[in-house]
C-alpha cells in the first residue's frame, strides 16, 4: 500500500509551460503563489511554541500596551469633555 502511494506521488505531472512563464498573467499568478507556499511552508517549520518564560513575558507587555493606550484613551477623553462644553456652550 504505501508502495503503490509512493508511486502515485512520483507520477505528478508537471504544470503546463504558460504556468511556468512569468510573462504569461496566469503564469505570474501561478509562480508567486507556489513562492508563497514555499516560503510559508518553511515558516511554518521553523516555528517554535515559546516556553513558560517567553509567554509571560509577552503577555506582560501586551497587557503593559493595552494598560498605556487605556490611560491615553482616558486622559483625551478626560480633557475633551469640557472643551467640548465649552465650544458646544451646554
Amino acid at each position: 500500500r504505501l508502495v503503490r502511494l509512493q508511486d502515485n506521488l512520483s507520477q505528478r505531472t508537471m504544470p503546463p509551460a504558460f504556468l511556468e512563464d512569468v510573462n504569461n498573467p496566469a503564469g505570474y499568478v501561478y509562480v508567486n503563489l507556489k513562492e508563497f507556499a514555499a516560503s510559508s511552508n518553511r515558516l511554518v517549520r521553523k516555528c517554535t511554541k515559546p516556553d513558560a518564560k517567553e509567554f509571560k513575558k509577552i503577555a506582560v507587555s501586551c497587557s503593559m500596551g493595552f494598560a498605556i493606550m487605556g490611560f491615553i484613551g482616558y486622559m483625551v477623553k478626560l480633557v475633551f469633555i469640557p472643551i467640548n462644553n465649552i465650544i458646544v456652550g451646554g
